[in-house]
């Protein structure tokens, strides 16, 4: 599923032109967003034990192991 979000400013605007767009696609609902804030806002400031705890890691890091040897291509001149 599809969902075209439509902020509530422009919900008069695009909310009728887009699904009469989209009415041939059933993989598409068009919605309006009516969230009034973030949901992580508002939750204040980390208590240091908590903060001390995280870790906070690279995914990227090295990871142990070999590779294989190649041998490398001879030059031709």
């Amino acid at each position: 599923m599809i969902y075209c979000v439509i902020p509530p400013e422009l919900k008069d605007e695009l909310y009728d032109r887009l699904v009469e767009y989209y009415a041939s696609n059933p993989n598409v609902e068009v919605i309006i967003d009516r969230r009034s804030q973030d949901r992580r806002a508002g939750q204040g400031e980390v208590p240091d034990d908590v903060r001390e705890r995280r870790q906070v890691r690279d995914r990227r890091r090295a990871r142990p192991g070999t590779f294989p040897s190649v041998e490398l291509p001879t030059s031709k001149e």
